[in-house]
């Protein structure tokens, strides 16, 4: 997102805020901080006084501070709820104080729960069935309050699931990257029949900010990708890209206590502003793979961390030459 902003706003003065947590890595841009119109804070979205000297002189505030791994909010439901729904009101707060003129908040298509019959529009109920996705449907009342009592210049996004390179390897796509470079088995939950949206980082990114400049204030915007696999095709494509043989290197586990079979969202709304995803999973996939292969050594402490990673795993202490 950093790079889709330093490139759009070219005369800005731009601020960019991070915990620095363990899906943290200042690397990735520290291109874009050696640049003077560029500030670097290491900062708490649930930190009321840091907030609000961070948002002093802002316009605009792309919110995308998040715990965001939906295996973690089983067993660490309130730091979920600290950071996205307390944080996300503090953030709030603190730029309702600034004066800042938009705040566009980054949501979840999770929020709308299972979707089956027909793709959720933004009039969708919110139903969500686990701990991250209720966190984020939280945090999106207190933004509606927001707007309804304030008048706060609010606009919310629910996107699909995103994939790119630089990831952290928590989430499916990069974790079965990771792993099968490293030779070991690729875990899914369940019969990995579960259907999921992929959308390209840089067409989110382009589609965020399109709202962030002409989206209608106090509105939602569903942003929706193209791009519908179950997490059992996910691992096939993976394996093909890698040259491994699937009936070995697919595994079945437990499934989650709850665990949503499908996600789809109507993104009708912002295809009417001109935009649609340029970017495909199967096209992106090698790119993707050589970048992990480069930059394994960035991961390879994480991967059999159980209180990080989705899935458990053995210690193998594999590498990769």
């Amino acid at each position: 997102m950093v790079d889709a902003v330093v490139e759009r706003f070219t005369d800005a003065e731009i601020v960019v805020l991070d915990k620095m947590n363990y899906a943290a890595n200042v690397h990735f841009i520290l291109g874009h901080l050696t640049r003077k119109r560029i500030e670097f804070i290491v900062g708490d979205v649930a930190d009321y006084p840091a907030m609000l000297q961070a948002t002093r002189g802002v316009d605009l505030v792309l919110h995308l501070a998040a715990e965001s791994h939906v295996g973690r909010s089983f067993g660490n439901s309130m730091e979920f709820t600290r950071t996205n729904t307390l944080g996300t009101h503090v953030l709030l707060e603190a730029a309702q104080q600034n004066k800042v003129t938009r705040f566009v908040h980054v949501s979840t298509d999770e929020v709308y729960g299972e979707v089956f019959d027909e793709d959720a529009t933004e009039e969708h109920p919110l139903h969500p069935n686990n701990p991250y996705s209720g966190s984020k449907a939280a945090a999106e009342m207190i933004i509606q309050s927001y707007w309804r009592s304030f008048r706060a210049p609010i606009v919310i996004s629910r996107a699909n699931n995103i994939f790119g390179s630089r990831q952290f390897p928590e989430k499916i796509i990069p974790r079965f990257i990771c792993r099968g470079l490293a030779g070991e088995t690729l875990p899914l939950h369940g019969d990995g029949s579960h259907m999921r949206h992929y959308l390209a980082a840089p067409d989110f990114a382009e589609a965020l900010l399109l709202i962030a400049e002409h989206g209608e204030l106090g509105l939602a915007y569903n942003i929706g990708g193209t791009d519908e696999y179950s997490n059992l095709e996910v691992a096939n494509l993976v394996c093909r890209e890698l040259g491994l043989d699937p009936a070995t290197q697919i595994v079945f586990e437990a499934d989650r206590p709850f665990n949503d079979r499908r996600y789809a969202v109507d993104w009708s709304r912002i295809r009417d502003m001109g935009w649609a995803p340029k970017r495909h999973l199967a096209d992106t996939l090698p790119a993707m793979i050589a970048w992990y292969r480069e930059n394994y050594h960035l991961f390879k402490r994480h991967l059999d961390d159980e209180d990080i990673m989705e899935f458990s795993s053995s210690p193998s202490g594999t590498d990769i030459s």
